[in-house]
């Protein structure tokens, strides 16, 4: 390329080229970069007073930054020299974060806004928010006025953790996004059992394959709660179930039969759920059974230790001795 057209393009020649720099800069990952201290020093007060304070930095052939990577120093040279950033030097791996910690670091507001204007212009933040929080969660305290933290976080927030593959969002990061979105009026696209079984699966898989694999059968997503038959596991021949196992439909003459729902009720505590009767017959009875040895062919208040029932006129009944009770006395 002709040199003296553009003064951008032959900055550009300068970035981190040995042959025209005076001074080394190592890195964080002990990467070693080159660059121009009269040029550093013009372009940066923090270079300046780095480089011209009369101390033993003015004089030595290398400088050291040990809490920023070269993948974020590389950005800050070319942004020195150039005035300008390739939008392709953002990289989701690392440089973004990097690059936002060093101008940061630097003072180069310019450039800060810069990234964060790309970052948002882009499909940066919608495709890789959850890689760029979890960096950021590692170079930077959790503040409000954190910007890229926010925009990164807001578009963590609309997708929904079932979307989001175990690897791409860390542990801090995850931290940091449910802690930013505590209580707070911002759109969040995953339900809160959701939240709570990604916690646990994601938990479970520092552990150990058998935990992992263990939680994983043990907490199905919404949606495959939802496409469960919640009564079809268990009821009477003469029974109809319809709307994909969530009616049962009791045809004329069929008798006492009984139906049983895939609720499990363990340990003590109180259990609700909801039943329709939408039409009224002769009789009807809701309660629990005994996992084995209900008969689904009879009446379930009327078998031994299998079955409790209560009916629709408050009366309950379970064939133990013959007891039977309503609510505020027995009688047998």
């Amino acid at each position: 390329m002709t040199r003296g057209y553009s003064l951008e393009q032959d900055l550009r020649l300068l970035v981190n080229n040995p042959k025209y720099s005076d001074v080394e800069i190592l890195c964080k990952d002990e990467k070693k970069l080159h660059g121009c201290r009269a040029i550093l020093a013009a372009r940066s007060e923090v270079f300046d007073r780095l480089l011209y304070n009369g101390m033993k930095e003015s004089y030595e052939k290398q400088i050291s930054f040990p809490k920023i990577k070269s993948a974020g120093m590389e950005i800050i040279l070319e942004y020195i020299y150039t005035g300008s950033v390739k939008e392709e030097s953002l990289t989701k791996d690392n440089s973004t974060v990097e690059a936002f910690y060093a101008a940061d670091y630097f003072q180069l507001s310019d450039l800060q806004d810069f990234i964060l204007k790309t970052v948002n212009s882009t499909n940066f933040a919608k495709n890789y928010s959850p890689e760029l929080l979890s960096k950021i969660s590692e170079k930077m305290p959790l503040t409000e006025d954190n910007i890229l933290l926010n925009l990164l976080v807001e578009a963590a927030a609309n997708i929904s953790l079932n979307n989001i593959e175990f690897g791409r969002l860390s542990i801090t990061g995850l931290k940091y996004l449910l802690s930013c979105t505590y209580e707070k009026e911002k759109p969040f696209a995953t339900p809160e059992y959701e939240v709570f079984r990604y916690s646990a699966i994601f938990a479970a898989k520092q552990v150990s394959n058998d935990a992992l694999k263990i939680l994983m059968k043990q907490l199905p997503t919404l949606e495959q709660l939802e496409n469960t038959n919640p009564i079809k596991s268990a009821c009477g021949s003469k029974l109809v179930i319809e709307d994909n196992g969530k009616i049962a439909y009791a045809p004329d003459g069929c008798g006492f039969q009984s139906v049983r729902a895939n609720i499990v009720l363990e340990d003590k505590g109180i259990f609700e759920w909801d039943v329709i009767i939408e039409k009224n017959c002769s009789g009807s009875w809701v309660g629990v059974c005994a996992p084995e040895n209900l008969n689904y062919e009879s009446w379930a208040g009327d078998q031994p230790s299998t079955g409790w029932v209560l009916g629709r006129d408050a009366h309950g009944s379970n064939r133990t001795g013959s007891v039977h009770w309503r609510f505020g006395s027995t009688h047998g």
